[in-house]
């Protein structure tokens, strides 16, 4: 059995003072991936019991992800071979017995702007990338999973308030055609796939007005994997909190159990 989870904590530091280090010490994934750290390693909190691999952004307090594990891994790596991203913080990944996982955090964008360029250039280099990774993995009998805060919404499903969002950056036509690209290309949405036909579950909301309270959120915090390993998920779930006040991040951990 190998449970994984991933959250994009909104800083590291900020979360770890409002529940993050309760949660971790709670948890019983084997293997939890985090994004948008905004810390250096040397700033990262005491994370007794975990083996992380880590990648911080050249620019301070910005981006960062990072792979926590119980077991050691085999092999660590940052970056995905583009320049332009190689220290953004964005991307790093760990061998593990029979399987590769990556922690992703792909660019937010703007539609319209430079930050969309910027993060379709992203998008461009990270398939090519999870291309070539799939092939690799495969020789070496290994699956896939990435998990992260991928920034886009890929149906009508994944969001509340899609009619609102057609023209935004997370829910444009080419970033959900990027997507198609991405499954087409082999790779398995593992909690759709679980979870077919259903409304979210929604995994980020706003902290204005009554978006958590409502449940008017985004699901944009996503398991990609190899069909291999997809097919032997059983269970996933999104770990609400109670209650706004109780939140920790503006996102919430998604959990899949594995058999494998």
């Amino acid at each position: 059995m190998l449970t994984v989870s991933t959250i994009n904590v909104n800083g590291v530091r900020a979360a770890a003072g409002k529940g993050l280090l309760n949660w971790l010490a709670a948890t019983t994934a084997d293997v939890v991936c985090l994004q948008e750290t905004r810390a250096a390693r040397g700033q990262l909190p005491e994370l007794d019991g975990w083996h992380v691999a880590f990648a911080g952004s050249a620019v301070p307090g910005r981006n960062g992800v990072a792979v926590l594990s119980r077991n050691p891994p085999e092999q660590t790596g940052t970056g995905f071979g583009v320049a332009e991203f190689a220290d953004s913080g964005r991307y790093v990944e760990v061998v593990l017995p029979g399987v590769v996982v990556g922690s992703v955090y792909l660019p937010k964008g703007d539609a319209g702007t430079s930050r969309q360029a910027e993060k379709e250039r992203f998008m461009a280099g990270f398939l090519a990338y999870l291309a070539e990774l799939r092939d690799k993995a495969a020789a070496d009998s290994r699956e896939v999973l990435v998990c992260g805060d991928w920034n886009i919404a890929h149906t009508e499903a994944d969001l509340k308030a899609w009619r609102a969002n057609l023209r935004h950056s997370g829910f444009l036509p080419e970033e959900r055609d990027w997507l198609d690209r991405l499954y087409a290309a082999g790779f398995v949405d593992v909690v759709r796939a679980l979870r077919p036909g259903e409304a979210g579950p929604y995994t980020w909301w706003s902290y204005r007005g009554r978006a958590y309270d409502n449940d008017a959120g985004w699901r944009i915090d996503l398991h990609v994997a190899t069909p291999g390993l997809a097919e032997h998920a059983r269970a996933a779930v999104v770990e609400r909190a109670d209650g706004y006040a109780t939140r920790w991040s503006d996102h919430a951990p998604v959990t899949v159990r594995y058999e494998t």
